[in-house]
C-alpha cells in the first residue's frame, strides 16, 4: 500500500510539473503541450523505482564513501511516501477491501470502453469501401457515427454515408486533412495508452482530469495542422459545424474524430486565430532539461546508492577468517543460542540460525531482514573459526560476511523502506531515568571478567534477555542511543530517540512481551505489564506510534550450507 501511494504522489507531482511547463508555453503550438500531457500520463505506468533500478546496477569503481550531492538528497526525500502514519490500533483488514473495490471499478472502467469498441467495430466491419484517394482505407458507414479514424496499428477512416453531399469539397479537403494529422500523429495509440491509465487508475481524479486536456490539447493541434497547410479558417469551421450538426449526438464515436473537445473555443480559436510563437531556444533548453532530469535523477540516484546497498565485495580483497567450519546444531537440548568472539580473533556459535549469523555481521535487527526462506530461523548451525592475529570486532564482521557469502552463498542489498517506528518521548511529568552511579570499568575483551567472583560492573552494559515468560532489561551506564538500541530489540520495531536527554543511565525493567516482540521464543504472559506500561510509569519514557524511513537488509539468494 505504501509502495502505491509513494507512486501515486510522485505522479501526481510529475504531473504538476507538467502543468508548470504547459501555462509557461500557453502562446506556442498546442503538439506541444499535448506530449507534456501525455508524458504526464505515462508516467502513472513508468514507476521511479523501475529506473533507480536500473541506476542500481550501474557499477561505479570509487571509493565506497561517496558525498551525497544535493540532486542525491532530493530524489531520497521525493522517494520516501507522502502518507500520514497509522496507529497499531488500527488492524481493520483494508487491504482485502481496497483490492476488490479497485478490480470492481477496473472491470467497469474496461467493460465500458470494450463495450464501445465492440459496437465501433462491427460498424467498421459493415461499412463499404469509398473511393478516396487517402493513406489509409476509406470506409462509408450506413450507421450514424461521426468522421474519425478506428484502429491503431491498421487505422481505418470512417466517414458516414452521404457526407459529400452536405460538405462542400473545400470543407471535405480540410476534414480529412484534419482526420490525417490523426493517423500521422497515431493519435489512436496515444488515447488507448490514457485508456489504460484511467482503467488502472480509475479512483484518481487527476487522470481523467488529464484525459480533458490530452483531447483538448489534440484537437488544437490538429485545427492549427489543418490552418497551417492552407485551409481557410471559415470554411474549416463551417466544416466541423456541419458535421456536428448530424453526427454530434451520435452513440458512436471514433477514438480520433473530428468533433471532440470543446467546439465553442475550438470554433473561436479557428476563426479569430493566434499568432503562435515558435519555440524559443531558452524554453527548448528548458524542455530538455526537464526531460533530462525527470529519467536521468532516479537512475543517479539508484547508482549512487549502489555502493551502499551492494554489500558484497571483490575477490581477493574480502577478509576471511583462516580456518573456519559449519556444521547443522545436533544440541536439541540446551535453550537459547551461544554466540561469542573469545580473544584472539576466534568465533564460537552454538545453535545459531542464519537470521543470527546475518544479523551479527550486517549490525540489523530481525525485524530488518527481509526476503528470506524459513529455513533461514527454523535450522540451526555450529560455526568455529580462527583468524589471522588479533584483529577488531569490524573486522571479525567483515570476515563473517565473507563466510556467510562463501558457506551459505548469501547475496544481499540494503534498501531503505518506510515502516512503522515509535518516536521515544518524554512522557507527561517528565523523566524518572536515574543517572548512572555505578562504579563500571571497561570491557577487556582480551581479559573477561570471572563469572564466579564478584566483579565491577562493564561500561554500557546493555541487555535484553527473557526471564521466565517475561522479558528483563538490565543497562547499566547507557545513553540514550543505546537505550533506544534496546528499546528497538524488545519491540522488534526501528526506535527514534526524540527525547533530547544526554547523560548515562542504570536501567532495570521487567514485563510481558507482545507476541511481535517475541519471534520465536515462545508464548507471553498475558497477565504481566507491557513494555510501554511499565516503560511510562518507572523510566518516564513514552513510545509513540509513527512511520518513518528504516534500513532493511534484503536477501536475494541465499541457500543452506553443507558441512565440513
Amino acid at each position: 500500500m505504501d509502495q502505491l501511494l509513494n507512486h501515486l504522489w510522485q505522479s501526481t507531482l510529475f504531473a504538476a510539473a507538467a502543468g508548470l511547463l504547459t501555462l509557461a508555453l500557453r502562446r506556442n503550438h498546442a503538439r506541444t503541450r499535448y506530449w507534456l500531457w501525455l508524458a504526464a500520463s505515462v508516467k502513472f505506468l513508468m514507476p521511479f523505482s523501475l529506473l533507480v533500478g536500473v541506476g542500481s546496477h550501474i557499477e561505479w569503481r570509487t571509493a565506497p564513501e561517496v558525498v551525497q550531492p544535493v540532486v542525491y538528497v532530493m530524489a531520497e526525500e521525493v522517494s520516501q511516501p507522502f502518507t500520514a502514519a497509522p496507529t497499531p490500533a488500527a488492524r481493520i483488514p483494508t487491504t482485502e477491501i481496497l483490492a476488490a473495490a479497485w478490480a470492481l471499478g477496473f472491470l467497469v472502467v474496461v467493460l465500458y470502453w470494450g463495450r464501445k469498441w465492440l459496437r465501433m467495430r462491427a460498424a467498421v466491419r459493415a461499412a463499404s469501401p469509398m473511393p478516396l484517394a487517402f493513406p489509409v482505407p476509406v470506409r462509408s458507414s450506413s450507421a450514424l457515427i461521426e468522421p474519425g479514424v478506428f484502429g491503431i496499428f491498421r487505422p481505418v477512416l470512417v466517414l458516414p454515408a452521404g457526407i459529400a453531399d452536405r460538405l462542400t469539397p473545400a470543407q471535405l479537403d480540410a476534414i480529412l486533412a484534419h482526420e490525417l494529422c490523426h493517423v500521422r500523429r497515431r493519435d489512436n495509440l496515444a488515447a488507448a495508452i490514457h485508456m489504460f491509465v484511467e482503467a488502472i487508475f480509475w479512483f484518481h481524479p487527476l487522470v481523467w482530469w488529464l484525459g480533458a486536456r490530452l483531447l483538448e490539447e489534440r484537437e488544437r493541434a490538429c485545427d492549427e495542422e489543418v490552418l497551417r497547410l492552407g485551409s481557410e479558417p471559415q470554411v474549416y469551421a463551417e466544416g466541423i459545424l456541419t458535421v456536428c450538426e448530424f453526427y454530434l449526438e451520435s452513440p458512436l464515436t471514433c477514438v480520433a474524430g473530428v468533433t471532440g473537445a470543446d467546439l465553442r473555443n475550438r470554433m473561436e480559436r479557428i476563426m479569430c486565430g493566434h499568432d503562435l510563437e515558435a519555440l524559443s531556444g531558452w524554453k527548448k533548453i528548458i524542455l530538455a532539461a526537464a526531460g533530462v532530469i525527470a529519467l536521468a535523477v532516479p537512475v543517479l540516484f539508484g547508482a549512487l546508492t549502489a555502493p551502499s546497498r551492494l554489500l558484497a565485495q571483490s575477490p581477493g580483497a574480502r577478509p576471511e577468517f583462516e580456518v573456519a567450519s559449519v556444521k547443522l546444531s545436533l544440541d536439541e537440548t540446551t535453550p537459547g543460542v551461544d554466540f561469542e568472539w573469545p580473544p584472539g580473533g576466534r568465533l564460537r556459535a552454538r545453535r545459531n540460525s542464519a537470521y543470527d549469523f546475518i544479523q551479527h555481521a550486517y549490525d540489523v535487527r530481525y525485524y530488518q531482514i527481509l526476503g528470506a526462506p524459513d529455513w533461514m530461523n527454523s535450522t540451526r548451525f555450529d560455526v568455529d573459526a580462527k583468524a589471522d592475529g588479533n584483529p577488531g570486532r569490524e573486522e571479525m564482521n567483515a570476515m563473517l560476511r565473507t563466510l556467510l557469502e562463501d558457506r551459505f552463498k548469501l547475496k544481499v542489498h540494503r534498501e531503505t523502506r518506510q515502516f512503522p517506528v515509535f518516536n521515544l518521548t518524554v512522557a507527561k511529568g517528565g523523566s524518572r531515568l536515574q543517572t548512572s552511579k555505578e562504579a563500571c570499568v571497561a570491557f577487556d575483551p582480551d581479559h573477561p571478567p570471572d563469572h564466579d567472583r564478584p566483579h565491577p560492573v562493564t561500561c554500557g552494559n546493555n541487555h535484553v534477555f527473557m526471564k521466565g515468560q517475561n522479558m528483563a532489561w538490565e543497562a547499566t551506564d547507557i545513553d540514550m542511543a543505546s537505550l533506544t538500541w534496546a528499546l528497538a530489540a524488545a519491540t522488534r520495531q526501528t526506535v527514534i530517540d526524540r527525547t533530547g536527554l544526554i547523560g548515562t543511565f542504570d536501567v532495570h525493567l521487567e514485563w510481558t512481551p507482545s507476541e511481535t516482540a517475541l519471534g520465536p521464543t515462545g508464548d507471553a504472559d498475558a497477565s504481566g505489564p507491557s513494555l510501554f506500561t511499565v516503560l511510562q510509569e518507572q523510566l518516564g519514557l513514552k513510545l509513540e506510534s509513527g512511520k518513518g524511513p528504516v534500513e532493511v537488509l534484503v536477501i536475494d539468494h541465499v541457500e543452506k550450507p553443507s558441512p565440513n
